[in-house]
């Protein structure tokens, strides 16, 4: 009898057995593949680096080499250093190194494209390049060449012992093995010698990865987090604050010094109340009140209407809204200051109300708090009509406004503001209003339009 069903069954547990050797088979190729391709697009990011590294070297010796009031050659050097920098940089994103400290030497490249392009963009037949700048420039020149050298002898070892970058992932992603990978080593060495540079000039419009706020320009004391209490409760229209849960954030460094505090949720509310004050002077930078909006009740007008009434009533004044937009039951409008008949962009404040009851349930104060300053707002030295003329003529202009923007060098600029419709498009157009040409172009939606208009006419 067990003869007879070993018989019967052999064939089935051979072809069994065969099937999952197959399988085993392919799935084991199918992952060969995968590593393959992995390690390819791996190795070529790795060699693109050392090849972007090794040109922006060059380039910028061959920028340093002209002469600095050669106006095209600088600019077009300049534009080059900016273009290979950010190829350096897209590589190394493309890299397995997000559990490896290198962050000194990507800040390191994201300052020097800053740098690189905010100098291009400049007239330098008004604004040459000065010493200090002419300075900067020299000491990337010598510290391109110290990272050229130390990436050129990873990649040695990398094509000499057939180095594997599957193997560096490996072993940042493994918390038992020591990390003494030839390529890992090479790596942190470049970013310690990074670390060790000279902090550099890199000029007063740099654009930092975490530009510092100025806390100059906040008015008051420093506030207690008992005080912080009590303006939480007076902002929420509540007088018990036993339940408040105050943390004090970021240590020694005065730009960010703030205090979060949590109101957590009553019982039946979904999320806890979130607000964040400047530890100088208390002021209001962050409030945060999520809830699920069911319902649309009201329309985007109508919200606009409350935000502006209740940023009134707290320190934002003189407020315009200059664009909204509505997303799951929920308007967020955008405000910037208005003083003199002029929109001031750098200062702005972010709203969001539920279109169930119209109950503001977020405010974004960054910008608006740390934007204080006095601004010379004198008359522009070319007229509307002047500025105007500069426009398409096929563009057909549905409002006219004075506004201060930041341009690409982060510097403020007063400019003739204007909205128009072409090509089935709406364009928000910026003109300058002292030197004349055009700033910045953007291209935006209806109700932003209609709320950028409805401020013009404020």
């Amino acid at each position: 009898m067990y003869k007879r069903l070993s018989i019967v069954m052999f064939p089935f547990l051979l072809l069994a057995v065969i099937g999952a050797s197959v399988w085993g088979y392919l799935e084991h190729q199918e992952k060969n593949t995968i590593l393959i391709k992995a390690e390819n697009q791996y190795q070529r990011a790795f060699h693109d680096l050392s090849f972007h590294v090794d040109k922006l070297h060059t380039e910028l010796g061959n920028t340093l080499a002209v002469n600095a009031t050669s106006e095209p050659s600088y600019r077009k050097g300049l534009v080059n250093v900016w273009r290979l920098t950010s190829q350096a940089q897209s590589d190394i994103t493309q890299l397995p190194l997000t559990l490896l400290p290198f962050n000194k030497t990507e800040d390191f490249l994201a300052n020097m494209a800053n740098f690189s392009y905010r100098m291009s963009v400049r007239d330098m037949t008004k604004q040459p390049l000065n010493e200090q700048e002419i300075k900067t420039l020299s000491a990337l020149y010598d510290h391109s060449a110290e990272i050229t050298k130390e990436i050129r002898g990873v990649q040695d070892k990398v094509i000499a012992n057939n180095l594997r970058w599957m193997d560096v992932e490996m072993a940042l992603a493994s918390e038992n093995e020591t990390r003494d990978n030839a390529i890992i080593d090479g790596f942190s060495s470049v970013d310690k010698k990074v670390g060790a540079y000279e902090e550099l000039n890199w000029g007063p419009g740099n654009l930092t990865l975490l530009s510092k706020n100025d806390v100059k320009m906040l008015s008051g004391n420093n506030m207690t987090a008992d005080e912080i209490k009590q303006k939480a409760a007076t902002f929420l229209g509540v007088s018990d604050t036993a339940a408040m849960k105050v943390v004090e954030n970021g240590g020694s460094a005065p730009e960010l010094q703030s205090y979060s505090v949590i109101l957590p949720a009553a019982q039946g509310n979904e999320n806890d109340t979130q607000l964040d004050f400047t530890k100088k002077g208390g002021h209001l930078i962050y409030f945060m009140k999520p809830r699920t909006v069911q319902a649309s009740n009201f329309d985007l007008r109508q919200a606009r209407d409350i935000a502006n009434e209740f940023l009134d009533q707290h320190e934002y004044k003189n407020m315009s809204a200059v664009s909204y937009d509505q997303y799951q039951n929920t308007a967020n409008i955008i405000f910037a200051k208005r003083e003199k008949d002029v929109t001031i962009y750098p200062q702005q404040v972010s709203v969001k109300v539920a279109l169930d009851t119209l109950e503001v349930t977020g405010v974004q104060a960054t910008d608006y708090i740390y934007g204080q300053k006095q601004r010379n707002l004198g008359q522009p030295k070319i007229s509307t009509a002047e500025a105007r003329k500069q426009l398409s003529p096929n563009m057909k202009v549905t409002s006219e406004t004075l506004a201060i923007i930041k341009n690409d060098l982060d510097e403020e600029v007063l400019c003739h503001e204007f909205i128009g419709t072409m090509n089935n498009n709406i364009y928000r157009v910026y003109m300058n209003a002292d030197l004349g040409g055009q700033e910045k172009i953007e291209t935006i939606r209806p109700k932003q339009a209609e709320a950028a208009s409805g401020a013009a006419k404020k």
